[in-house]
């Protein structure tokens, strides 16, 4: 059996959804340390002027992941929201999906790792992944400890500022809403792909 190790993520990257899908068992680590500019709490968008950066505002009361907790600070619900809706709303399946994403920008979590997995499970139901997720129950050292257990260690791997090679991920280009403007701009949030390719994102996965 193969296990991919990963981190927990907002709205995660397309490669982040493709080890949900190719991994016989996905473990998210939430016992590491939070980090800042990671895709812990961020999610990655194009925009007509490119790339945008949506960061979900924390607070530092805790270290460890499971214990990060989600701030009201600076209204971000509404300004994510309205950044979806300004980047996708002319993309083919944003209003199919509207209703299935909006929720979660109208419910509060206290906690950052429900917050996430709240979202990953309505993710996965809309693209039709049905993956077998488990949760560390203390912090899975890398090396040694992941190679025994056949782990493969992708949470330094899959990052938002300083990813790692990974042989077993090409971002394979799709239809995008800017795609004349910008080119094609690889490995978004796993809504960039939902909102442009629907049904279809599975077989991309």
């Amino acid at each position: 059996m193969t296990t991919a190790l990963l981190q927990t993520t907002y709205f995660g990257p397309v490669q982040w959804y493709q080890k949900l899908a190719r991994y016989d068992r996905c473990l998210i680590e939430q016992y590491d340390s939070f980090q800042k500019q990671t895709y812990r709490n961020r999610c990655i968008i194009m925009t007509a002027n490119g790339i945008q950066a949506l960061t979900v505002p924390v607070e530092h009361h805790g270290e460890v992941v499971k214990d990060i907790r989600i701030s009201d600070h600076n209204q971000w619900r509404r300004v994510h929201w309205n950044a979806l809706q300004s980047a996708y709303s002319e993309s083919p399946f944003f209003e199919y999906y509207a209703d299935d994403i909006r929720p979660f920008y109208e419910k509060r979590f206290d906690f950052l790792v429900d917050f996430n997995e709240a979202i990953r499970h309505t993710v996965c139901e809309l693209i039709d992944l049905h993956p077998s997720v488990g949760y560390t129950d203390g912090y899975v050292l890398a090396d040694g400890a992941c190679q025994s257990a056949d782990i493969t260690d992708f949470r330094d791997v899959i990052h938002a500022k300083h990813p790692q090679p990974d042989a077993d991920f090409e971002a394979k280009p799709y239809w995008q809403v800017f795609l004349r403007k910008h080119g094609f701009l690889p490995n978004l949030s796993i809504l960039d792909l939902l909102f442009n390719m629907g049904p279809e994102s599975i077989f991309y996965l």
